[in-house]
Parts: C-alpha cells; sequence; structure tokens
C-alpha cells in the first residue's frame, strides 16, 4: 500500500486556494476513482492520466486507485489538475522518488501523449506559491506569463518525461526562464493631439486622470466624446507592477491574451449597449469576471448611455463605490476587483440635440430618465461638449500632445500619493476632512452653491474632491476659491435637468 500527496491549486476568482492531491494505491481489482467534489473535466483525468502514463514509457499501476482532492468542498474543475495526479500516481507506485515534493507545486493539462499543456489563471496559482514559498512546476505555455511575477520559482516543462528526469536529477531544467521584455513606451497610434479644438473637454480629462474620477461627456454627435475617452489612457499614469499583476490576474482568468511586452499599459473597455447585466458585472452559474473587472486600473467607456437598460447601469452604482463586485450564487460567492474610472457619453437628446426643435421638453425628459439619479450622482465631472466650428475644424495650428498632459498628470499623482499614499477619488468621508480642508470664505461659497444646486451629500464630497485634484494640479496646497468654482462648474447633466424642468 503507498500513499503519495501533491499540492496544486485551484481556482476561484482571482484567489488560488491550496488543493493537496493524495494518491492511495491499495490491492483489489484495477480501478481509478477521483473524489473531493470533481466535475466531469476533473473526473475525465483518469483517462488523459492513464494514456498519458503509458505513452510516456511509464507504468500504469494495475490496482485499486483512489485520488482525493483536498479540501472535499471546494469544487474542482477543469484540467489543471491532471499533472499533480500523474505525478501522485508515480510517487505512489515508486517511479518518482523524491523528498522535496512538500516544496513543488504541480499545474497542467495533460495530452494523451504526455505533453504538459496550458491552462487558465496561472497568475494566481503562482503568486499563491510565492508567498508559501514553493517552487511550480508548469506548462511552457504559461512560463512567458508566470515570468511576469517577480521572486516565484518555477520550472517550465514540455512532458512528463521532461520532468521525471528533472526530478530525478537525470537531467535538470533550467530555474527561471527570462523572456526578453521591450521596454515599455506609450502607443503612438492615437494622441490627443489629433483632437481638434475641444480645450475645456481636455481639460476635464487631465483633472479626471489625475484624480481617478469618474466622467460625463454631453453633447450632440460628432463633437469627439468617443475620440477623447479613447486617448485617456495615453496621459494616466503607468500602472504600477503590482496593479498590473492583479489587471493581468483577471485577464487569465477568462484566457485573454496578456502582451507580455506591454503588460502595464492600463486596460480600455468599451461594451455594446446591448450588453447584459451579467456582460457588464460578471456572473454565471460558474462566475466569471466581466468588463468593469477586465476594466480594473483603467477606463470603461460606456458611449450612447441612456441606450443601455436601466437595471444594467444600476448594477454598477456599487462596484463604483468600492471597487470591488462580489458574485453570490448558490454553490459559491467570489469576489473580483473592479477599479475602474468610468467615462459615460451621451447625447442630450434623442435626435442629437436638445435645440434643435425635433423633440419636446418631455421627450428630453423621458429619454434622460433612462439614467437614474443615483447613477448620476456617482459620477464627478460632467461637461458638455459645444459643436466645433469650421474654422476649428480647418486649423492647423499643432495641439498639445498627450505626454505632455501625462506629465502634469503624473505630478499631480505624485503629490497626492505622498500626502494619502492614495487618489483623490479614493478618499474616505474622514479623510477628506484632513486632506481637502477648507477656509471659511471657501467653506461658506460652497455650502451656498450646494444649497442653490440642491446637490446631494455625495455629490458635495465628489466637488470638494474634485476641487482637491484641480488645486494639485495647479501646485496649491490648499483648495481655492478657483478651484471650486472650476469643480462647481462640472456639473453639465445637473444643470440640463434643471433647465428642461424650469417650465
Amino acid at each position: 500500500m503507498s500513499l503519495a500527496k501533491i499540492y496544486t491549486r485551484a481556482q476561484v476568482g482571482i484567489s488560488a486556494p491550496q488543493v493537496c492531491v493524495e494518491v492511495h494505491l491499495s490491492n483489489g481489482l484495477p480501478a481509478f476513482h477521483i473524489v473531493g467534489l470533481p466535475e466531469t473535466s476533473v473526473k475525465e483525468a483518469k483517462e488523459r492520466v492513464r494514456s498519458a502514463l503509458t505513452n510516456s514509457r511509464f507504468l500504469f499501476p494495475e490496482q485499486r486507485i483512489t485520488v482525493n482532492l483536498s479540501p472535499a468542498d471546494l469544487p474542482k474543475e477543469g484540467g489543471r489538475y491532471d499533472l499533480a495526479i500523474a505525478v501522485g500516481i508515480l510517487v505512489a507506485s515508486g517511479q518518482l522518488v523524491s523528498k522535496e515534493l512538500m516544496h513543488y507545486e504541480f499545474y497542467g493539462e495533460l495530452a494523451l501523449s504526455g505533453e504538459i499543456l496550458g491552462v487558465q489563471a496561472i497568475l494566481p496559482s503562482v503568486l499563491a506559491a510565492q508567498n508559501v514559498k514553493r517552487c511550480c512546476y508548469l506548462p511552457i505555455e504559461n512560463d512567458a506569463l508566470a515570468s511576469l511575477a517577480p521572486n516565484v520559482n518555477r520550472k517550465a516543462v514540455v512532458s512528463l518525461e521532461a520532468l521525471w528526469l528533472d526530478m530525478q536529477g537525470q537531467q535538470s531544467l533550467p530555474l527561471n526562464l527570462q523572456y526578453q521584455q521591450a521596454t515599455p513606451t506609450m502607443s503612438n497610434d492615437i494622441d490627443m493631439d489629433e483632437v481638434k479644438g475641444q480645450a475645456s473637454a481636455k481639460r476635464v480629462l487631465e483633472i479626471a486622470a489625475a484624480g481617478g474620477h469618474n466622467l460625463l461627456f454631453l453633447g450632440p454627435p460628432g463633437t469627439g466624446k468617443s475620440m477623447l475617452a479613447q486617448r485617456m489612457p495615453t496621459i494616466m499614469p503607468e500602472l504600477c507592477a503590482e496593479a498590473a499583476l492583479e489587471t493581468a490576474s483577471v485577464y487569465s482568468l477568462v484566457g485573454k491574451r496578456i502582451d507580455t511586452d506591454n503588460w502595464r499599459k492600463r486596460p480600455f473597455r468599451s461594451p455594446h449597449h446591448t450588453c447584459s447585466a451579467v456582460a457588464l458585472v460578471g456572473g454565471s452559474s460558474k462566475p466569471k469576471p466581466g468588463e468593469i473587472s477586465l476594466a480594473h486600473n483603467g477606463v470603461l467607456f460606456l458611449d450612447e448611455l441612456p441606450e443601455f437598460e436601466r437595471k444594467v447601469l444600476d448594477s454598477l452604482r456599487e462596484p463604483m463605490e468600492t471597487g470591488l463586485v462580489t458574485i453570490s450564487r448558490a454553490a459559491q460567492q467570489v469576489d473580483f476587483p473592479a477599479r475602474f474610472q468610468l467615462i459615460a457619453a451621451l447625447n442630450p437628446s434623442p435626435t442629437g440635440s436638445y435645440d434643435d426643435k425635433r423633440a419636446t421638453s418631455e421627450q428630453i425628459l423621458r429619454y434622460l430618465s433612462k439614467i437614474s439619479g443615483p447613477f448620476i450622482d456617482r459620477i464627478d465631472l460632467q461637461i458638455e461638449l459645444p459643436r466645433l466650428s469650421t474654422a476649428q475644424l480647418q486649423s492647423e495650428q499643432a495641439e498639445e500632445t498627450s505626454e505632455a498632459i501625462r506629465l502634469r498628470v503624473e505630478k499631480a499623482c505624485s503629490i497626492a500619493l505622498k500626502r494619502q499614499n492614495k487618489n483623490n477619488a479614493m478618499l474616505s468621508n474622514r479623510e477628506l476632512a484632513h486632506y481637502c480642508h477648507l477656509a471659511e470664505k471657501e467653506k461658506q461659497y460652497l455650502a451656498k452653491a450646494v444649497d442653490k444646486l440642491q446637490l446631494s451629500p455625495r455629490s458635495y464630497h465628489r466637488i470638494l474632491k474634485v476641487a482637491r485634484t484641480i488645486a494639485d494640479l495647479n501646485s496649491e496646497p490648499n483648495i481655492t476659491l478657483n478651484a471650486l468654482k472650476e469643480a462647481l462648474s462640472y456639473r453639465a447633466f445637473e444643470r440640463l435637468l434643471s433647465q428642461l424642468t424650469r417650465y
């Protein structure tokens, strides 16, 4: 009777809980049983492992084989356990002898030939293995992505035979293969200097990038709303390695390809307005991340905002506040990160412009009422884009480049990080009182403005955060009256609703 214990990892959201693969060989009629809440894809590992061992010239034991995937209450799915099961059988049958098994973890799906195929969600697994100081045997297909995680000990293998030769000390595999990575550069495909005019919109984008604020563009068709939104990532600071790894981990869950040469570039997601709440937020019976999680640490652009279903938009309200989305199902509850910057764009009227006399005030209000008040309340900056004149369109005057704007944004971000270790949009109410203190004159002015505009307490706090960002961009230690006035001027949607409901 023989027993082997092999370590691997499951996938639950962006976490990777440890799974212990216990293999027991006993006398009796030949049989192969896998227990421990395996899904169908895991049960099918029996045939893959049998063929892989045979074709790799190992002896498949004609005994009663019991494989337990512990903990038993954690659902297991996919082919990621194949390699660990095969190694367990080799160890239990005495074909592989190693005293260091407790220091290794194994991930990989087996082909019938004995080759080791890639698996999804490799980054969360190797990061978790790093925390417990174990070395990872993983498919060579996944090794380039795993190399993005610093300080992870790993060995890339192509087949069961190569793994056996390495563990027996006969033909060592290289530890921590290095991959040539290009120097990260900002894409030159799009640049802010391509946008003619719209100086106020560019200013608002700069404020949004510097403080992490949500933004709403309001204007008739053809004024450059989508064009401006697409250029937002070009003026945002580069992601730090830790944040980029978190974003890459989310992408690895859904099998999205990650460009290892430019992996620190901020994501930009632009779902179509016909997408469902599950596609946007995440879900299904086996929870998967949605668009808001794929936009983590980047930009989520919602064009034609009123065309989205109201319940779809309202499902964003909690993630916009918390930066986290929790998908609850009967079998399990999964958390996905969703710290994104929202840029929304809409026409002020169903006909395109509210002053084209093709729609009544009632029709315009009905159209805009598809967007709930609490949703708008969570958007810090709202600006109306005017139509461009022919002179502006034909102008050959050089516009400011994304690089020039990004330098100012990075300077303002560094001021905020040095002061409070987070961007201004993430300040809590307690921190607002400390970092956004107003002098008496500014306090009285803001109180009068809030009362006149009938703004909610949430809007009051968001105006303070925006004013703090404007002060940082101006390198001012305190919030000035001019910063407050500018922050209050970015409430275009609320002003439009006020005009429409005046009569």
